[in-house]
């Protein structure tokens, strides 16, 4: 089992917020990827950042966006779709979308949202 599953995501939490405030982005955007990816809200994260809540249970008491099969590339020298641990894909498909906010991936690719149909 890997070490990160049995830590806090508040002890990663504000690594992720620096690492896009450094870039010129805000906790407003970390928190709507959190939301898109596992459904949690802020005020819902920041109960479970307060409670001490694992990797592993925060993302065992979610159900990812199904679009979150379509997050594919490489996060630490590992691509992300060929990971074999659910639980660990599911950790680098955060890590993966907050890389992609910081260097600056407009929200609707981030999001994995599809463009808008023109009207006709």
């Amino acid at each position: 089992m890997s070490r990160i599953f049995s830590m806090p995501v508040a002890s990663v939490y504000p690594l992720y917020l620096q690492k896009l405030e450094r870039k010129g982005h805000s906790k407003a955007e970390l928190d709507e990827v959190i939301e898109w990816l596992t459904g949690v809200d802020e005020p819902t994260m920041q109960g479970h950042l307060a409670a001490g809540t694992t990797f592993e249970q925060f993302f065992g008491g979610v159900e990812l966006n199904p679009a979150s099969a379509s997050i594919t590339g490489v996060i630490c020298g590992v691509r992300v779709e060929e990971i074999e641990d659910p639980l660990m894909q599911k950790i680098r498909y955060l890590d993966k979308l907050i890389d992609e906010v910081a260097r600056g991936k407009s929200m609707q690719k981030v999001l994995r949202t599809p463009p808008p149909v023109p009207a006709g």
